[in-house]
């Protein structure tokens, strides 16, 4: 069982940021060449890189597109993109600019229709992120909660075409406590897409975590690594030794 990292790259006014709790009032900055620290996860082995468009998730619109091409341009391993991506058009624009995997949130929320058809359209190359308060799917850029669970969103994709479903528990994203592996795991059990986990990694411990709960639920397929990487609580060798 070999996990997949995809190591972070979260985008405010241009520059790489780590959120707490996905609060904008909470950032830290991190560096403010992205396609630098997109070459520099390349270059220590990771073979993704995970990039947030976080002006883009609260604006409902592409906002940081100069600081992803400039990602685009300096690596050469697939990116997948999220963040105020709400319609075919932008879809198709992105992949074309060199994006492998679209990552849809407020839209899988609000406009299943629209994933089914991207999915459709671009087989493999669309990726539903949910993101969770307390179980229930959060949306714009995690401003607003709704009624649905989850679980429940995530089996409404299940015959859909997705690539993947990335799940984050948002009350855990950029505080280094640990994922929510009950909860990744049973969204993992509700479906058989595949599952990468997103939120809280803090050390070596998390991945290995990880890696017993992909025991049980293979279709857990990877986790999303932030803060611990930037902060160096955990380096790319120990990461990628883990998995």
């Amino acid at each position: 069982m070999t996990l997949t990292l995809y190591p972070a790259i979260d985008l405010k006014d241009g520059a790489c940021v780590r959120l707490l709790r996905g609060e904008m009032n909470q950032a830290t900055v991190f560096g403010t060449d992205p396609g630098a620290q997109a070459a520099a996860w390349e270059q220590a082995g990771f073979g993704w890189v995970h990039v947030v468009d976080l002006n883009g998730a609260f604006a409902g619109r592409p906002v940081n597109e100069a600081a992803v091409k400039a990602i685009l341009a300096s690596v050469r391993v697939p990116v997948q993109l999220g963040g105020g991506i709400r319609s075919l058009a932008q879809i198709e624009a992105w992949l074309a600019a060199g994006i492998t995997r679209v990552i849809l949130g407020s839209a899988a929320a609000k406009n299943p229709a629209l994933v089914c058809e991207a999915a459709r359209n671009f087989p493999g190359q669309v990726v539903v992120g949910i993101d969770a308060k307390s179980g229930m799917v959060a949306t714009e850029g995690w401003a607003e909660t709704s009624d649905i669970p989850a679980v429940d969103l995530a089996r409404r994709f299940e015959d859909a075409g997705i690539a993947a479903i990335i799940y984050t528990d948002i009350a855990r994203d950029g505080m280094k406590t640990g994922l929510n592996l009950a909860e990744t795991s049973a969204l993992a059990k509700a479906v058989s897409l595949p599952v990468i986990a997103s939120g809280g990694v803090a050390s070596v411990a998390d991945i290995t975590a990880l890696k017993q709960a992909a025991l049980v639920q293979p279709n857990i397929n990877g986790t999303i690594l932030g803060r611990a990487l930037y902060d160096g609580a955990l380096t790319p060798e120990e990461a990628l030794a883990a998995c």
